[in-house]
């Protein structure tokens, strides 16, 4: 499978499915410090840069386009200007992107916050643009925290096959799913962001380990070091300590795009859905 990651950050798209043994034809990021992780770890795939430009793009074949477009006009922590915002409106560059591309699966990925931006009119515009390329979709909230990870970090992500809802559904729900017993939600209020156990000191600065996080009742927290974002996102540690304008990745840009980044659990667990149903397909038509 070779797919085209577009708004990659990070890209915890190559993380989750290279070991699927899938190949990223090419990369779409502008922000300086992503796209300095990406040319350290993987010097060889080409970034394409602004996803605005995507008419300059060469041709080519692709199975998977995925991406999550910048989510903070879409926020309830922002000020959800939703598609008016030029960020918010890259959502038609993505959609444009699969007109071009026609790739087989498409994945995308982003806030709640989507889902009632502009009165649900945002997200419509998304499913309905799919919709019109020839795309049979399905949806679904799926929360970092019942993937093996210490934290709650609910995404929406939609996952489209050409021609054919019943194929995207499959990937996303399991029978167990449909059961009826949501998973637990939110308190209004927590936003769209981190939501992780309180991390503490106890008394004269020693610190107490579970599993290679401090869990504590909360007093006396402490900011996470980037090492425990990135274990909090499922990257491999130091993942992120890259050399960066001539010295090693300041703390900064490193928590900025770990927050900006997908879970690679999530993402490891969609893949691995996608190729069941591909390899599905595949002997239905053999």
């Amino acid at each position: 499978m070779k797919f085209l990651s577009v708004c990659s950050g990070i890209e915890a798209a190559s993380v989750a499915w290279t070991p699927l043994g899938w190949q990223a034809l090419a990369f779409a990021e502008i922000e300086k410090f992503p796209c300095a992780v990406l040319a350290h770890h993987y010097p060889e795939t080409p970034n394409w840069g602004d996803l605005t430009k995507w008419q300059g793009w060469p041709d080519a074949t692709v199975d998977v386009l995925v991406g999550g477009t910048p989510c903070q006009s879409f926020s309830v922590a922002g000020l959800r200007q939703g598609l008016a915002d030029p960020r918010g409106g890259l959502l038609y560059s993505y959609l444009a992107v699969a007109g071009k591309y026609r790739p087989r699966w498409v994945v995308w990925e982003n806030v709640p916050g989507v889902l009632s931006s502009d009165g649900g009119r945002d997200f419509g515009a998304l499913l309905g643009g799919l919709a019109e390329l020839g795309y049979g979709f399905a949806y679904r909230v799926l929360d970092a925290q019942y993937f093996g990870l210490a934290q709650r970090r609910a995404r929406v992500f939609v996952v489209g096959h050409l021609g054919d809802w019943r194929r995207a559904a499959a990937v996303l729900f399991e029978r167990a799913s449909l059961s009826g017993h949501p998973a637990p939600r939110r308190s209004e209020g927590e936003g769209d962001g981190w939501v992780f156990p309180c991390i503490t000191r106890r008394g004269q600065g020693s610190l107490r380990e579970e599993e290679g996080y401090v869990i504590e009742p909360c007093g006396g927290v402490r900011h996470l070091s980037p090492r425990e974002l990135e274990r909090l996102q499922g990257f491999p540690d130091d993942y992120t300590l890259i050399p960066y304008r001539g010295k090693p990745a300041a703390d900064g840009p490193r928590y900025k795009a770990l927050g900006n980044s997908m879970a690679v659990p999530v993402m490891a667990w969609i893949g691995q859905r996608i190729a069941q149903v591909d390899s599905i397909q595949i002997k239905e038509v053999a």
